[in-house]
């Protein structure tokens, strides 16, 4: 009995203890728990206030993109200001050398009248009709006749040339002083583009600023792809203005007159436009994209002569902009552009003729591209137009 009893309160000292424990346990848990609440918290706190950090960063990188494009496109505006105002200096200097080869052959014709008129003012009081009557034979007078008539259409063919040259001159003055006033307009415009990029370039500089080191070389990534965007438009433009010069053409349309006739074809069999023409800014042309579309073959969408056909690297040999590209001249005022082709996958050369339908490259992902597709553009002069009205 005795036993048993220490039994019990054995049992119940055991169970206040483990009852005690429990309670404590149960007080800690709950401290625990309150503070890992607040841990909690204060982690929430934290990862916000990083992502504000993070969003106003991606915020002020968005404004620095966005400049950069103000800036790459006032930089074009300009660069066709700069081209224009050459044309115009060109021009200019070959209207003042017509001018001064019209007014030396009006000099001289205008003395050689003068000559004339000398001649006939010191001849004194002959007059035609003496010189005919002074014949001493039919055979003479004929002969005299036709002379004095020679001499008259001389004189009046002489009095006319010199007319017409001076209008010509005149003409020619008026529409040099055309040019120079133009001149002069292009030139005001370019130096307000010039402040306008000024501007701009000082309000984004404020912005990079407040980049860090990742955003920085997004940024001059993107720079760099402008730029050599703009080394491009400028190589092509090139190209079309001497093939024009060539063709006896200094006229060429900036835009296409019946792209939807163009005759071209799809650059990639099966696959279909997924980013259009400015689906984002700075966006000069169309992707073609979609599953498994790498490696696929790159067609030309219409015979022509391949003008360009390399890789754009950075020093350290990476990859950047077009990435491996390739540039074929349709020679019907056209040109087109296909970009971010496998590495090595070029398979025509600059100078070459290619055909319709023939594969130039294969689809990859070099230069600045965050997937498999292939950039395709359409380009006037040059400059980017958009393609979509071109494709079937």
């Amino acid at each position: 009995m005795k036993k048993i009893g220490l039994k019990i309160v054995g049992i119940i000292l055991i169970a206040v203890i483990i009852l005690q424990f429990n309670v404590v346990f149960a007080a800690t848990k709950s401290e625990l728990n309150a503070s890992s609440n607040e841990t909690d918290k204060k982690i929430e706190e934290a990862k916000e206030e990083l992502e504000n950090i993070n969003s106003q960063k991606s915020e002020t990188l968005q404004q620095v993109e966005d400049l950069i494009m103000q800036i790459s496109s006032a930089q074009s505006e300009i660069d066709e200001l700069n081209t224009q105002i050459a044309d115009m200096n060109s021009q200019i200097e070959d209207a003042q050398n017509k001018i001064n080869e019209k007014q030396e052959n009006y000099d001289n014709q205008q003395e050689l009248l003068e000559t004339r008129l000398v001649a006939t003012y010191e001849a004194g009081e002959t007059s035609f009709l003496d010189v005919l009557l002074s014949s001493e034979s039919l055979t003479d007078l004929i002969s005299k006749y036709y002379y004095v008539s020679q001499i008259a259409d001389a004189d009046i063919s002489l009095m006319e040339q010199i007319e017409k040259e001076k209008n010509e001159i005149e003409e020619a003055k008026t529409t040099l002083e055309t040019t120079k006033q133009q001149l002069d307009s292009v030139r005001a415009q370019k130096q307000q583009k010039a402040t306008e990029l000024q501007n701009v370039k000082s309000q984004k500089d404020s912005y990079v600023a407040q980049l860090n080191e990742e955003e920085k070389n997004t940024q001059a990534e993107l720079e760099q792809f402008e730029q050599d965007k703009r080394d491009i438009e400028a190589q092509l433009a090139e190209i079309a203005r001497k093939e024009a010069a060539n063709s006896g053409n200094s006229n060429v349309s900036n835009t296409p007159n019946n792209p939807s006739a163009s005759g071209y074809i799809r650059p990639v069999v099966g696959y279909s436009i997924t980013t259009g023409w400015m689906g984002y800014a700075g966006h000069t042309g169309v992707d073609f994209s979609g599953s498994g579309i790498s490696g696929k073959p790159v067609l030309a969408v219409k015979a022509g002569t391949v003008v360009t056909s390399t890789a754009l690297r950075n020093p350290n040999g990476n990859y950047r902009s077009y990435g491996e590209y390739i540039v074929i001249n349709h020679h019907d005022g056209t040109m087109t552009l296909y970009a971010h082709g496998a590495p090595g996958s070029r398979l025509v050369r600059e100078g070459q003729s290619v055909s319709q339908g023939q594969q130039i490259m294969s689809v990859g992902t070099t230069g600045n591209s965050t997937g498999y597709h292939l950039h395709f553009e359409v380009r006037v002069n040059g400059r980017p137009v958009n393609p979509t009205p071109y494709l079937p």
